[in-house]
């Protein structure tokens, strides 16, 4: 049975739009950013803002309880329910430390059916004193060596899973310039894992 490798925040779950509509815009009503408007992620500088006033509000939404209770992906729930019994699933997501044990419970909650290996990469925080094995999610998938495919919402994971031999989907998002719907990629995961 082949692997499927998911990136979590922007993948299986709407994270960046729901912190922006949900957290961000309501305690701040001067912005007038749309979420089709982060052409960046981290979107710090489209926002005018600085990457730790990012990074601190984005924390506290991950870990609150509305971020902590998001809505699994529509099209993502979908897939899992057509295809999801056809491959093994590993979730893995680049988070902070205080962010990752409610990442772990969501992903098992929605997706514990399929979904049956957890990784993580911490994303640096001046607070986070554990050792850092990885540095990025290339070296995690290098490492693990396992997995077919990853499916992720960032050129860059894109990438450094394509040099390491795995196939890949991206998922369109405002800040990655794919072409087509989410729908459309979710579709695609068949006949790009099945690919020669």
């Amino acid at each position: 049975m082949r692997t499927i490798i998911w990136d979590i925040d922007d993948v299986l779950n709407n994270l960046t739009k729901d912190w922006l509509e949900l957290e961000w815009l309501p305690k701040h009503p001067n912005c007038c950013i749309h979420f089709e408007q982060l052409k960046a992620n981290p979107p710090h500088l489209v926002l005018g803002i600085s990457l730790n006033e990012y990074q601190i509000s984005l924390d506290n939404f991950r870990t609150d309880l509305i971020g902590r209770n998001l809505s699994p992906s529509p099209e993502a729930i979908a897939w899992f329910e057509q295809y999801g019994s056809n491959y093994r699933h590993i979730a893995l997501t680049a988070r902070p430390f205080i962010a990752v044990p409610p990442a772990a419970q969501w992903v098992f909650q929605h997706f514990g059916k399929w979904i049956r290996g957890f990784g993580f990469v911490p994303s640096s925080r001046s607070t986070d004193c554990a050792p850092a094995y990885d540095s990025n999610k290339g070296e995690w998938l290098q490492w693990i060596s396992v997995g077919a495919i990853l499916v992720d919402d960032s050129p860059v994971n894109q990438e450094a899973a394509k040099s390491i031999g795995l196939k890949t989907v991206l998922i369109p998002q405002p800040w990655n310039n794919s072409e087509g719907s989410t729908k459309e990629s979710f579709e695609s995961i068949n006949k790009v894992i099945n690919s020669n």
